[in-house]
């Protein structure tokens, strides 16, 4: 196997992990929030989504069938009522009498990984930064090639992950979350909401036989 392909690889989930979304924005409060811990929980549930969404990229690409979009339809509606609930809650986030975080995940390793199976944006994006990075090797792919390009994009999901809990949990990175705490998470929420309605914009329609162009 050359060694562009096995770079490609790995720079196609290293890009495809810090690429900001609704992931990075819950990691930035968690972690800033709660910690390196409570960060490090999170992207290690997040990782399962990863694996997932690359994996079937890889599959697409290589050649061998592509999965139907009613899967990716019934996820984007649940993702989408999933995010605008996370919205909801942060817009409605009181401050607590002792100085805690405003809003605080009791079980990130459980959140990160509804977060990564249930991103509706997860395969279109592995895609479409895996077939970007592959593409100048693609006569070298094969399915004798999946389990070396998935245990290299692993390498690169890990140290993105690092990088990200590494800012996410740097002191200079708390201390302007936790003095505008209250601004931060509200404009989080209105996010969430926005991706919510995103979701639901595209995804919903497809499950009644209506797909937008």
């Amino acid at each position: 196997m050359s060694s562009s392909l096995l770079a490609g690889a790995f720079f196609a989930a290293l890009a495809y992990t810090l690429i900001p979304g609704p992931a990075f924005l819950a990691l930035l409060g968690i972690g800033a929030g709660q910690g390196r811990q409570a960060g490090a929980f999170f992207m290690g549930g997040h990782l399962a989504g990863d694996i997932l969404w690359s994996g079937l990229a890889l599959v697409a690409i290589i050649g061998a069938k592509t999965v139907g979009t009613a899967v990716f339809d019934i996820l984007g509606v649940f993702c989408g009522l999933y995010l605008g609930w996370i919205g909801w809650s942060a817009l409605r986030a009181k401050p607590k009498k002792d100085g805690g975080a405003l809003v605080t995940v009791e079980k990130p390793l459980r959140r990160g990984l509804i977060f990564g199976l249930t991103n509706p944006k997860g395969y279109p994006v592995a895609l479409a930064t895996f077939t970007a990075l592959l593409a100048s090797s693609a006569d070298a792919l094969d399915f004798s090639a999946l389990p070396v390009l998935l245990a290299v994009s692993l390498i690169g999901f890990l140290t993105a992950d690092l990088v990200l809990i590494g800012i996410i949990g740097a002191g200079v990175v708390r201390r302007f979350y936790r003095k505008h705490e209250r601004v931060i998470v509200r404009l989080s929420g209105l996010l969430f909401i926005g991706f919510a309605v995103q979701a639901l914009w595209h995804s919903a329609p497809g499950l009644f036989g209506y797909r937008r162009a």
